[in-house]
Parts: C-alpha cells; sequence; structure tokens
C-alpha cells in the first residue's frame, strides 16, 4: 500500500503540479478578479522560479548535504550494492538494450569497484515497479550489461524482487544472511545516500557508503532564464526531499 500511495502522491510534490493547481484555482475564481490574478501570479511565480538553475542548485544542494562517503579504498568488500533507478523502463523495452537513465554513474562505479579487485561480489537491487507483459527486470538487464563488460557472472548477483529503497534493503538484507557477507559498500546517488542509508540501517545493515551522481553545480556559468532541465532537477530533489519525510514517517529509515 505504501508503494501505490507514495508514486500516486509524488505528483502532488512537484512545482508543476503546484503552479497547474494554482492556475485552476485562478480559473475557478475568475470573477473574483483580484484572486485570480494574485493566484495566476503565483502560479507563473512558481513555475518560473523552480525553472531557475539558481534554485534548482540549492534544492539539489541541500538534497546532497548528507552524504558523506565512508568507503575504504584498503577493505576488499564482501558486496558492492548498486541501487536501481538506472534503466529507463519504457525505452529499454523499445530497444531490448538497458537504456540508461542519467543516474548512470551507480552502476558505472559499481564496475569499476568490481574490476580493480576492491569487492568479490556485485549486487544489482533493482525490480519492477509497474511490471506489463515482456518486461524484464532492471537488475536482470543490469548484470547482462555487466557481463558484457567483462565482470564474471558468477561476481554478479541480480536482486529484481525489490520495488522501492526499502525493499532494496530487505532483500540485500536478507541475501547478506545467507551468504554470509560481512562488509558491504552502498552506492547510490548523493541525493538518495540519507534515505538509503537510514533503510539499511533499519534493516540491521551497517554498510559503507560511496556517493555519486553529485547533480548541484558551482554556480559558474548559470542562467537565470527559465530552463526545463532546472525544473527537472528541482523537482526531483524536492521529491527525493519529500521521500526522506514520508520514509521517516513510516519508519522506514533510521
Amino acid at each position: 500500500m505504501f508503494l501505490w500511495l507514495s508514486k500516486a502522491l509524488e505528483w502532488f510534490v512537484s512545482p508543476l503540479a503546484w503552479s497547474l493547481l494554482l492556475a485552476v484555482a485562478a480559473a475557478l475564481l475568475r470573477r473574483r478578479r483580484r484572486w485570480a490574478w494574485s493566484l495566476a501570479a503565483g502560479a507563473l511565480a512558481v513555475l518560473v522560479a523552480f525553472s531557475t538553475e539558481a534554485v534548482a542548485d540549492a534544492i539539489q544542494r541541500a538534497a546532497e548535504r548528507g552524504a558523506r562517503s565512508t568507503y575504504r579504498p584498503e577493505v576488499v568488500y564482501d558486496a558492492v550494492v548498486v541501487l536501481g533507478g538506472i534503466v529507463d523502463a519504457s525505452a529499454s523495452r523499445a530497444s531490448g538494450e538497458a537504456e540508461l537513465t542519467d543516474t548512470a554513474d551507480r552502476i558505472v562505479r559499481g564496475f569499476e569497484l568490481i574490476r580493480s579487485g576492491h569487492a568479490r561480489t556485485v549486487v544489482v537491487s533493482a525490480g519492477l515497479v509497474y511490471p506489463t507483459p515482456g518486461d524484464v527486470p532492471e537488475a536482470d538487464r543490469l548484470a547482462a550489461r555487466l557481463a558484457r563488460w567483462g565482470v564474471p557472472p558468477a561476481q554478479i548477483v541480480p536482486e529484481a524482487s525489490s520495488r522501492n529503497t526499502r525493499e532494496n534493503a530487505i532483500e540485500v538484507g536478507r541475501l547478506a544472511a545467507a551468504r554470509g557477507w560481512t562488509s558491504l559498500l552502498l552506492v547510490t546517488s548523493a541525493a538518495h545516500v540519507p534515505r538509503a542509508l537510514g533503510c539499511f540501517r533499519a534493516v540491521g545493515l551497517a554498510p559503507d557508503v560511496l556517493p555519486v551522481d553529485y547533480r548541484a553545480g558551482d554556480g559558474r556559468g548559470r542562467s537565470w532564464l527559465p530552463q526545463a532541465f532546472a525544473l527537472a532537477k528541482s523537482t526531483r530533489a524536492i521529491h527525493e526531499l519529500a521521500g526522506r519525510v514520508a520514509y521517516r514517517l513510516a519508519g522506514y529509515t533510521r
């Protein structure tokens, strides 16, 4: 229930939704001109503000602030755990290949760690959130990609049951218990680190963590004109911050 409710509410926790709701309210109150104009101006202001790089980077920076690497280069980990959200499911169905998203740093870093000998096993934890006939789980697609890159199949463990971060932690915990793993390295996007690490700790795991995929800019060359990519960045960062609150209220993070 939590999974479906959280996915349904995602739309409402976004600047585009806020702008549209304000615009609808302005239309409904068009006979009260002062209210209507104020709401319409608010809708435009929200859309413009969250579409600027300065605002998007500020929110992204807030989301990434809690990401701290505890990776120890001198350790050979039992498993490096790569969390999903890396494959575009629709594009992959169309092409038949694992079409990677802009979070591909996760799988690239996992590949580098296993090939350099810093981990004995790479776990790819990612199932199907909205399965349709003929779908291939993300974990299986990424496992096949790793094998093509030269990682021995015996060192790849696809975990294709989990549908969200809490389930990632639960399923990886089961694998760790079954295989006797005692040292884990969690690899995920910097903004996702606090929620992911909280979920793993809540199920009794204490992995080291390696944040990747930093997205907050340094401010140089910044445009103050509204940009579609900036709105997308704002939206993703707000979703992550809202997700932390939801997970905390549900008792999924520690």
